[in-house]
C-alpha cells in the first residue's frame, strides 16, 4: 500500500480538527444501533472511534495511514479502551463477511477520497459484502456551494492557531485540492465530490436502500444544502443489477464545498423526503436523471 497523505500530518491532525465535535454524538448513537461490533472506515486518530468504544461498542477501525493508526492506538490507550485497528483501504477493507457486521460508519467526509464512480462503486460494494443482511452503512459527504469556492479558492486561511489550509477548486472536474500546513507537518490531498442524486443512484445500484438523508447531524432533513448524511440499509432482497442505471454525467448544478471541516448549513430549497420513493425520485427529477429501474 502506498503512503497516505495523512502520514505527514498524523501529529497535526488533532490540533487541526479540534473544533469538529458536532458529528461525534451522531455517530456514537448510530454505532449503538449496530449491535456489539461496528466498522469505522477512515478511523484516523480515533476522534469518533474512541467515544464509540467508551460507550461499550467494539470498534474495528480501518485506515490507510500507518501514522494515523498509531495516533489512534495511543489515544485509545490513554482513554483505557481497546480498538481493533487494521491497515487497509475503503475499497477492500480487511474485514471478513463472517464477522457479522451490522453497521459500517465512514465519518468526516472520508468517502470524498474516492476519486471517481468506479472507486465509489467498489467501496460501496465492499461495504455491502461485509454487512449482514439488513446492516447499515452511515456516512457523510458534501457538495460545495459557489460562495465557498469564491471565498476560499487559492488562499491560505488559518483554520486553527498556527495551522493553515488552502483550497484549490476545480469545478469542472468537481475536485478540491486541499493543502494543510502547521508546526507538526504539512500535506496535500485531493477530494472529489458528486451530488446527492448521484450518491443515491450509486447506493441503489450497489444494493442499498436509503433510509434517511440528513442535512446536518441534528437529523434535520436534507433540503438541497451542502452537507449530506446518508443512512443506507443493505437490501434484504437480491439486487437485480440489470435494472440499475448509473447517473448521467454532465449535471450542471455543481455547487461548491467549504474546506475539509464541516459546518452547519441552513440553505433551503424544496424539501426532499428521505426514502427511495420520495427522496430518490425527487432528487433524480431535480437533476433530470434517468429514474427507470429504481
Amino acid at each position: 500500500m502506498s503512503a497516505s497523505p495523512y502520514d505527514a500530518i498524523a501529529e497535526l491532525y488533532d490540533p487541526w480538527s479540534r473544533s469538529v465535535v458536532e458529528d461525534v454524538g451522531f455517530y456514537v448513537a448510530e454505532a449503538r444501533k449496530g449491535g456489539d461490533s461496528v466498522v469505522e472506515l477512515g478511523v484516523g486518530t480515533g476522534r469518533i472511534a474512541v467515544p464509540i468504544a467508551e460507550s461499550g461498542t467494539h470498534v474495528i477501525g480501518v485506515d490507510s495511514s500507518v501514522g494515523m493508526i498509531e495516533a489512534c492506538r495511543r489515544r485509545a490507550r490513554a482513554a483505557g479502551v481497546s480498538i481493533d485497528l487494521r491497515l487497509g483501504d475503503f475499497r477492500d477493507p480487511p474485514v471478513e463477511p463472517t464477522e457479522g457486521i451490522q453497521a459500517i460508519l465512514c465519518p468526516f467526509r472520508s468517502y470524498l477520497h474516492l476519486p471517481d464512480d468506479s472507486a465509489r462503486r467498489q467501496a460501496l460494494r465492499s461495504a455491502h459484502l461485509l454487512l449482514a443482511p439488513g446492516g447499515r452503512l452511515v456516512f457523510d459527504v458534501f457538495e460545495p456551494k459557489p460562495d465557498d469556492i469564491v471565498e476560499t479558492h487559492g488562499r491560505w486561511l488559518e483554520r486553527e492557531p498556527g495551522i493553515e489550509e488552502r483550497a484549490d477548486w476545480d469545478e469542472r472536474a468537481r475536485t478540491l485540492t486541499l493543502s494543510v500546513r502547521g508546526p507538526a507537518g504539512a500535506t496535500t490531498m485531493t477530494l472529489a465530490w458528486i451530488s446527492a442524486a448521484e450518491w443515491q443512484a450509486l447506493l441503489a445500484e450497489t444494493g442499498f436502500e436509503v433510509e434517511a438523508c440528513y442535512g446536518w447531524f441534528d437529523r434535520s432533513p436534507y433540503r438541497g444544502g451542502e452537507d449530506m448524511i446518508f443512512v443506507a440499509r443493505r437490501s434484504t432482497h437480491r439486487l437485480d443489477m440489470s435494472r440499475c442505471q448509473a447517473p448521467r454525467h454532465g449535471i450542471e448544478r455543481r455547487e461548491t464545498i467549504r474546506p475539509l471541516v464541516p459546518g452547519p448549513n441552513r440553505d433551503v430549497s424544496p424539501c426532499l423526503v428521505p426514502g427511495l420513493g420520495g427522496f430518490g425520485q425527487a432528487l433524480l427529477k431535480e437533476h433530470d436523471l434517468v429514474a427507470d429501474g429504481y
